[in-house]
């Protein structure tokens, strides 16, 4: 039996989510997400993995917690430094359940836990014998944090009193603490001469990237300066460790310069990503920038690839980025001087390089629309790819992929993959479900697990994952095309698109179904509102009245760039609500409350508004859960939901309420 047909088999999957290579290059670490025990929840674990494929032997498991392990990083004696909130035995009375810094020895034996913060540490990294963390601290001086947060809930507060414009992100109030930068060594059973760098963050290391120069003596972050109206700009600067002193490195006004972040080896350079501030006139463009440590002085390379990712050669002289084209995520070598190489020619996405000391591999993820994500290795001078022992192996899919293509009215070429169900034929033709991808400014090309499309076709649905407009990995123009103009140029993107794929005779043309999630959601009531082509509707996180979600959203400053203020053209010609009128197609609305992304009121007002019209709609509504659904019950009840709606309205069966929503 396929994993894919029952959603319980599907969720128990475990799911390799990162990889870390030793700076030696002998040591490759896996965090590996698994169910736990009680069904309910996951949890996180670290797995070494052999460099030398299967000769090297299996992957073995090197952490157990009930709590998780994750943010591995490697010491360069070799140890694996790693954040959990799990208990330390040594300690009476541990206090808050925050992520602490653990330290598991190369040697073997038992982690130890080597630092531990009142407001929990985050993003680690390590050079020599120097360690550098993020923290929360709340604000006021470092070393009374413990007793402020003690006062707060002694006292019964929660109020958070914001003085600037962001108070949510993602799924989680802002506040009362606010990040700050820590320099430490590594002492003998605990990080030692623990000191703050950046007492006066205040709000700039928000979600911030950084990286320790290979020497130790300096850190490069990213630093949000706050500007007029709720804007803000990303520069990049350097903290002297030994001083604090801190310079600005990178700054230029209509420019982010923003994570992924890595210093060359020689300890003279740093990548990063340039992106423009983007306008109601002006695109959303990202490309590799490399700049001098010293003076700042740097340029743009390979200005057609967004990177996702990025290492440095040991030689300093190249960069190795991973970057979304044509539908795939291949490598690239980027040199300093010469030409723009692409290093991998199948069609997967690759993701996390890391270079061995020699030079000779890169050691990443590997995944694509139908492979779950495993490590592997790629040898840099042919491109030859060897897969390696994955401590979860990958689950096998039962269908095809195929790439198709279509020529939109404009004549720009629009392609995606189509996922095909065991089966389908001009006798037994399969039926369809158009699935729009989020971003906007993303691409479909590699492994999903939250949105499955070999779940779909286990169902017997032929599944058409398409890159419209505002897709990644098509050069710039593709971007451009659709700014400013969401619905009616993807529409007609997609329309194209839908109309090469339901021409095939192994596929039904008049049982076919529409969905989509974030951008993918408004483009599933943008749809509902102007075609009556499709029998069903599912419309995931989505955006439906813009005027409304343009002040709700965690990122309104965003919106406000390409849609200009509340009340503009933009927003009365582009708004999905504006079209209620018009919606017959059957819908499903579903939405999580912890979303601040697409806030709930978004959910809330589109359910009133097609009840209030006497649209057929049904809401599947999850309190706890956010722009994602993540928890394996409420996964199961997402899937099982949606096909019992497209088995009503597309199959043509009776409506049977799932068990896991009864």
């Amino acid at each position: 039996m396929s994993a894919f047909n029952d959603i319980r088999d599907y969720v128990a999957i475990p799911r390799v989510l990162s990889s870390q290579l030793s700076p030696d290059g002998s040591r490759l670490v896996s965090t590996v997400q698994s169910l736990n025990p009680d069904g309910k929840s996951y949890g996180t674990a670290l797995w070494a993995i052999p460099l030398d494929g299967p000769a090297g032997g299996e992957p073995f498991r090197l952490t157990r917690s009930a709590k998780g392990e994750s943010a591995a990083v490697f010491t360069d004696a070799g140890d694996v430094l790693f954040t959990s909130a799990r208990p330390d035995p040594t300690v009476k009375d541990a206090g808050e359940e925050v992520p602490a810094l653990w330290l598991l020895p190369r040697a073997g034996g038992e982690a130890r836990q080597v630092a531990a913060r009142p407001g929990g540490i985050g993003a680690v990294r390590t050079a020599g014998d120097v360690v550098v963390f993020v923290s929360d601290v709340l604000d006021g001086e470092e070393a009374g944090d413990e007793e402020r947060r003690k006062a707060r809930k002694d006292a019964g507060i929660s109020a958070i009193l914001h003085e600037s414009t962001a108070v949510r992100y993602w799924d989680h109030d802002l506040g009362p603490g606010r990040p700050r930068l820590f320099a430490a060594r590594l002492g003998a059973d605990r990080l030692e001469d623990v000191r703050e760098l950046t007492p006066d963050a205040g709000n700039a290391l928000r979600n911030a990237s950084f990286e320790l120069t290979p020497d130790g003596t300096r850190v490069v972050t990213t630093w949000q300066a706050e500007l007029p109206r709720g804007e803000f700009r990303t520069d990049l600067v350097v903290i002297d460790l030994a001083t604090g002193e801190r310079r600005t490195l990178l700054t230029e006004e209509g420019q982010d310069f923003e994570g992924p972040l890595a210093i060359s080896p020689d300890g003279t350079r740093v990548a990063c990503s340039r992106s423009r501030v983007t306008s109601q006139e002006v695109s959303a463009r990202s490309e590799l920038w490399i700049a001098d440590l010293a003076t700042g002085e740097g340029r743009a390379y390979a200005p057609d690839l967004f990177p996702s990712g990025v290492e440095w050669a040991p030689d300093s002289a190249s960069v190795y980025v991973v970057a979304d084209h044509q539908g795939r995520r291949p490598v690239f070598e980027v040199p300093l001087d010469g030409e723009v190489r692409r290093i991998t020619g199948d069609d997967a996405a690759y993701a996390q390089p890391d270079v061995s000391a020699d030079g000779r591999f890169l050691y990443v993820l590997r995944s694509a629309v139908n492979l779950a994500p495993a490590p592997a290795r790629v040898e840099i001078a042919t491109g030859e790819v060897a897969d390696l022992p994955s401590p979860a192996p990958r689950p096998e899919v039962r269908g095809t992929l195929t790439e198709i293509t279509a020529t939109a009215d404009d004549g720009a070429t629009v392609r995606g993959w189509l996922v095909l169900p065991e089966g389908a034929s001009a006798d037994d033709p399969a039926p369809f479900l158009l699935w729009i991808h989020g971003g906007p400014v993303a691409s479909w090309n590699d492994w999903q697990w939250r949105w499955q499309s070999w779940i779909m076709a286990e169902h017997g649905y032929a599944v058409l994952l398409p890159d419209p407009c505002l897709s990644t990995g098509y050069g710039q123009h593709m971007i451009d095309r659709g700014w400013g103009d969401w619905g009616p140029r993807t529409q007609a993107d997609l329309d194209a698109i839908v109309d090469v794929a339901l021409a095939r005779d192994d596929i039904d043309s008049e049982r076919i179904a529409a969905m989509g999630g974030s951008f993918g959601g408004y483009m599933a009531n943008w749809l509902a509102g102007h075609t009556d082509r499709y029998r069903a509707i599912v419309t995931h996180a989505s955006l439906w009245n813009l005027d409304q979600f343009a002040g709700t959203t965690d990122a309104a400053h965003y919106w406000q760039r390409e849609f200009g203020a509340p009340g503009s053209e933009r927003y009365e010609r582009l708004s999905p609500h504006r079209s209620l009128d018009r919606i017959t197609t059957p819908m499903l609305v579903i939405h999580g409350d912890k979303d601040y992304r697409v806030p709930i009121g978004e959910g809330l007002r589109l359910w009133w508004d097609l009840r209030r019209s006497d649209v057929e709609a049904k809401f599947l509504y999850f309190p706890d859960e956010n722009h994602w659904i993540l928890k394996p019950g409420n996964t199961v009840a997402w899937y099982e939901t949606v096909l019992a709606f497209l088995a009503q309205h597309v199959l043509g069966q009776e409506w049977k309420r799932p068990d896991s929503v009864a």
